[in-house]
């Protein structure tokens, strides 16, 4: 069975944690993560955002094993099922997570890798005066659809290059929203199958980079209302010859799971 919620839902609140218009084509906001946000910040908003994107972590992949995501789970609040978008392909689920726009409105309804034209949540970020960045590797997806805007790029051959510049944007603390990609589970997945040992290493190497990434944040951002989630596009499936695959109309590659946690700012605390 197919999560309620579509995951264009979650540009939409991303916005609305920041207080700002969403982009122009997004779908409402997500309920459960509006509520959320509400829940801790009251009328306060959030002034950083730090997304933490991983490739093709399906929720069936999530929930069986759960001792290797353990570390993602124990840094969040709050679990969002969601149902990613058609064809469940790389580029395409980002454009919808980032517009909160359907293929058919964004117009990625293949595996390529055009500069959007779409209004995005990049776009609605420069408008209200947010400075944003995009950290990930050389030829992804993350690295070419949102180009050519006003905001900043950090693009790596390797995962390993990408979060230690991440770990730094955090530690330098200049910009409100961060996007961080990571492309080694679904690499890996696709040469040795989803639940192949190799594959099943990445998975956990992507849950403790999350952890990571929030303990600094928790550490550094003590004066910011922060929002951070880990966030993937789609799930996966196995096919013949114990390789890994996705784009099918199937629950293994339709249905994810979000995480987010607030941390509020604490008054009177140095960083």
């Amino acid at each position: 069975m197919k999560n309620e919620y579509s995951m264009d839902t979650i540009c939409a609140a991303l916005a609305f944690a920041f207080g700002i218009e969403p982009p122009e084509h997004a779908a409402p906001a997500n309920p459960r993560l509006v509520e959320y946000i509400v829940q801790k910040l009251g009328k306060q908003k959030a002034d950083r955002i730090f997304m933490y994107n991983p490739d093709a972590i399906g929720q069936w992949i999530y929930e069986k094993y759960a001792a290797l995501t353990s570390e993602a789970k124990e840094n969040c609040d709050v679990e969002i099922p969601l149902c990613t978008v058609m064809p469940s392909v790389t580029p395409v689920c980002f454009a919808t997570m980032y517009t909160g726009a359907q293929p058919e409105v964004h117009g990625i309804r293949k595996y390529e890798k055009p500069v959007l034209k779409t209004d995005t949540l990049f776009d609605a970020l420069i408008r209200a005066g947010k400075k944003a960045a995009i950290v990930s590797q050389n030829d992804c997806s993350m690295s070419m659809i949102f180009n050519g805007r006003a905001m900043n790029y950090y693009i790596y051959p390797t995962v390993a290059e990408s979060n230690a510049k991440a770990a730094e944007l955090i530690i330098s603390d200049e910009y409100d929203f961060i996007a961080v990609y990571n492309k080694n589970y679904d690499s890996v997945m696709h040469r040795n199958g989803p639940e192949g040992m190799p594959a099943l290493a990445e998975l956990r190497t992507n849950a403790e980079a999350f952890a990571v990434f929030s303990h600094l944040i928790a550490e550094r951002w003590t004066d910011h209302n922060t929002l951070v989630g880990f966030a993937m596009d789609h799930g996966c499936h196995e096919i013949d010859g114990d390789l890994g695959s996705h784009g099918l109309d199937m629950d293994e590659d339709l249905n994810i799971v979000h995480l987010y946690k607030i941390y509020p700012k604490t008054e009177g605390v140095s960083r």
